[in-house]
């Protein structure tokens, strides 16, 4: 139990450390981005890929997220608009992105409709497009293996947004029953057992699958620093390009980094979700949905409202 003890405030001690290291070293962990896709140029800068790789899934990583929660959190009791306005900002943004990016399920059914209109009546079988004397020029295929693309944006990207307007499914067994302080600590306890800890674990898979078909030699979540750091050497970049057919979609790696965004993206609601359950447990009924922007269909449409 003591063992545990110092091990956590030790974590919690070099959070501070790390996460001021961090923003006064930049070269030694940003140092690789101006050679995205690029052969990397000297062994310095392959080290600070490798340590990007390694501490974007670290235990440090998270000590630092989770010790930046917990101050946030105190300022925020301290100063309860501040902690409104972390509640606003991040809504605000899922609100923001889920909006836009659901606009793209349009671009896919027309996608969708011109592809089949050059496919079965005019025979065509590529589609370009010409931008400054630069020209892009795909197959059919390609094309409509895209189409997959645009739905796991929407997928990825607008969870949250939904998470907002309150579009997920909620299985209830008790919750509509109890009392509305009760609910906000359910609320509360689903965000912190729940969601952080979900998300928390699912990044640190993603990461590494999502940085295994980007460079070579492959990172293992089990690779210490100083294993990445040897591997450096050898580092290159492998961005996947390979498609479900020859001439297919082959840019598959966004898949991977969408599993990213929608993973950082639930790590932040959680923590909006849950500003929101204690600002509303500390205020009263009378908080319920303060500055809560969700969609209506307009006025006199009330009785449809959810059913779409």
């Amino acid at each position: 139990m003591v063992d545990t003890i110092g091990w956590l405030f030790s974590n919690i001690l070099n959070a501070f450390v790390n996460f001021f290291y961090a923003l006064t070293h930049p070269g030694e962990w940003l140092a690789w981005l101006p050679y995205v896709n690029q052969p990397l140029p000297s062994p310095e800068v392959k080290e600070s890929l490798m340590r990007f790789i390694y501490y974007g899934a670290s235990k440090e990583f998270l000590f630092v997220m989770l010790v930046g929660f917990g101050l946030l959190t105190i300022i925020g009791l301290l100063r309860r608009p501040v902690m409104w306005a972390y509640v606003r900002g991040l809504e605000r943004l899922a609100n923001t992105l889920g909006r836009t990016v659901a606009w793209v399920g349009l671009i896919m059914v027309i996608q969708q409709i011109v592809i089949v209109f050059l496919q079965r009546i005019f025979r065509v079988a590529q589609i370009e497009f010409g931008f400054f004397g630069i020209g892009f020029t795909k197959d059919l295929s390609w094309w409509s293996e895209e189409l997959k693309l645009y739905n796991a944006m929407i997928v990825a990207l607008c969870a949250t947004y939904t998470f907002v307007q309150g579009g997920h499914v909620r299985v209830d067994l008790i919750y509509s029953g109890v009392s509305f302080r009760v609910k906000r600590v359910i609320d509360m306890m689903g965000s912190l057992f729940f969601m952080l800890p979900v998300a928390a674990l699912t990044w640190m898979f993603a990461w590494f699958f999502f940085w295994r078909v980007m460079v070579v030699p492959n990172a293992s979540a089990s690779d210490s620093l100083e294993k990445l750091i040897l591997k450096a050497r050898a580092v290159r970049w492998n961005i996947e390009t390979i498609g479900f057919s020859p001439n297919g979609f082959d840019m598959y790696f966004l898949f991977k980094m969408l599993i990213l965004s929608f993973v950082g993206l639930t790590f932040l609601h959680a923590m909006a979700f849950f500003w929101r359950s204690l600002l509303e447990w500390i205020e009263g009924p009378q908080s319920e949905g303060r500055y809560l922007d969700r969609d209506t269909l307009g006025q006199g449409e009330e009785a449809y409202e959810g059913t779409h």
